[in-house]
């Protein structure tokens, strides 16, 4: 069973989303980051058991950009901590598990990262992630 590592949510806004949860909810900033590569600018909100990873997109050809014209705002994924992410898509590759990275890619926090498609996860997608600890 693995831990839930955070929930990633689509905004449009991040600093009017980064204000709604501090004063709504009293989070506070974890990590800012631009992932170039990916598209995204993210935040990190600690909260009681978990993160929560705020999602702006840089550019219309991000996968958040799309997400937002299509669904709005919103939770666009979990994600799962993972010791050993390679393992893991190996093993779920071979119970035939739609994956859409085969391979990990560099995340937030200095991690590797990986998604599931959501075809084979009753809809929902699904990041794995393995922090550097």
């Amino acid at each position: 069973m693995h831990p839930i590592d955070h929930i990633g949510i689509a905004v449009n806004d991040l600093e009017a989303s980064i204000k709604m949860y501090q004063e709504t909810f009293g989070y506070e900033v974890d990590e800012r980051e631009i992932l170039e590569k990916s598209g995204v600018e993210l935040v990190f909100l600690k909260a009681p058991n978990t993160l929560l990873e705020l999602l702006r997109p840089l550019n219309d050809q991000s996968p958040i950009a799309k997400f937002l014209a299509k669904r709005g705002q919103g939770i666009h994924h979990i994600c799962f901590r993972v010791p050993d992410i390679e393992a893991e898509l190996k093993k779920l590759a071979d119970q035939g598990v739609e994956l859409i990275d085969k391979t990990p890619r560099p995340g937030a926090y200095n991690s590797k990262i990986a998604f599931i498609h959501p075809s084979s996860t009753d809809g929902t997608l699904i990041e794995l992630c393995q922090r550097e600890v």
